[in-house]
């Protein structure tokens, strides 16, 4: 009985301390990427020469390739944290590749890149995908350098490295990161950091700025949400202010149409992650582009605790664009893919500039 004790006081002791020591790591390993840090622009020797009128961008938040039609993810419900294999994770990252190839939109607004990640088997997503559009000039901001998060404990998702991977097959000119705000207790070291990039360039003899962002999912903090917006909406301003067309794709977490649950036919109960957009936010000159998406019903994401059915599966609209008032608006596509490599599907934004 004494010996039972005692073995049972010592498993405690161990495992407050193991305890402990893994909260003190949290702790000293943390760090945020510094505000308005300058992107290195890689530029190919290939650039366009023939004049367009009609001009296409595409976001596609590409859920590190690792969310095939029947993945799961454990903090939504399901049950895994990283991908299938490595094997999975190529075979994801070609089907994505392909589709983009296919799309062959003039730029390319991507979230969820990883560049080293336990999630993803340590795949360099960016250089994959560069290697695979080598016509196309890109820049790469780095979301977040998250520590080695220890849950699940049977299969921790471990550490990652990933961010907003924007390419263009106009020269890029410059590209600006800005990190965003987030919540500052406790939650901050097991939500990821997050941040926009701001990238500018020349759509033949337009001045556009091109604006990759990837706001909130989970927190339940809706001041925090907020905030982010008014610090988005900021720049947004400036580069309006400065004479350049504005847009702003990425994966909003909120949805953009406002009554997705009515479109979709699907259930009208609010996620952290698909709460209304506050439109009322966005700064003057500026609107939601959504000129299709109704009559389209195609959704850009799905609901990730159980496999995708398209009958039963809970869908929304969270992926698209923000436009400046010097941007005409010809459609918005949603590619139905069935979400065979991503827990998203693209969102093309088809378009041309309004006469000066």
């Amino acid at each position: 009985m004494k010996q039972g004790l005692r073995y049972t006081i010592i498993f405690l002791f161990l495992f407050i301390l193991v305890l402990a020591t893994y909260l003190v790591y949290l702790l000293v390993d943390y760090k945020r990427l510094p505000d308005k840090q300058e992107l290195a622009i890689v530029n190919q020797k290939t650039s366009l020469t023939s004049p367009k009128q009609t001009y296409q961008v595409t976001s596609f938040n590409i859920g590190y390739a690792a969310y095939p039609a029947d993945y799961t993810f454990f903090m939504d419900g399901g049950k895994y944290s990283r991908a299938y294999s490595q094997e999975n994770v190529l075979d994801n990252l070609s089907g994505i590749a392909n589709t983009l190839e296919t799309l062959h939109s003039d730029a390319f607004l991507l979230q969820e890149v990883d560049t080293w990640a336990h999630r993803s088997y340590k795949i360099n997503e960016v250089a994959y995908l560069s290697d695979a559009l080598p016509t196309y000039h890109y820049t790469f901001g780095q979301n977040y350098d998250s520590s080695y998060l220890f849950y699940p404990i049977t299969r921790p998702i471990g550490r990652s490295q990933s961010g907003l991977f924007t390419l263009s097959l106009f020269p890029l000119e410059k590209s600006t990161r800005f990190s965003l705000p987030i919540e500052t207790n406790f939650n901050k070291y097991f939500d990821l950091d997050r941040a926009f990039t701001v990238t500018q360039t020349t759509f033949d003899h337009h001045p556009i700025t091109l604006i990759n962002v990837h706001l909130s999912a989970f927190t339940k903090d809706t001041s925090v949400l907020d905030a982010q917006i008014k610090k988005l909406a900021a720049l947004m301003t400036s580069e309006y202010e400065a004479g350049r067309s504005v847009i702003v794709g990425g994966d909003f977490n909120h949805d953009l149409l406002g009554n997705s649950p009515a479109i979709f036919e699907t259930s009208d109960t609010i996620q952290t992650w698909t709460q209304p957009f506050p439109e009322n936010l966005l700064p003057d000159h500026f609107s939601i582009a959504k000129t299709g998406l109704v009559e389209a019903k195609i959704p850009s994401v799905r609901e990730n605790g159980v496999p995708y059915d398209q009958k039963t599966s809970f869908v929304s609209l969270i992926d698209g664009f923000l436009v400046s008032d010097n941007i005409e608006v010809q459609q918005v596509v949603v590619s139905d893919l069935e979400f065979a490599n991503s827990d998203h599907n693209p969102v093309t934004l088809k378009f041309t500039f309004k006469s000066e």
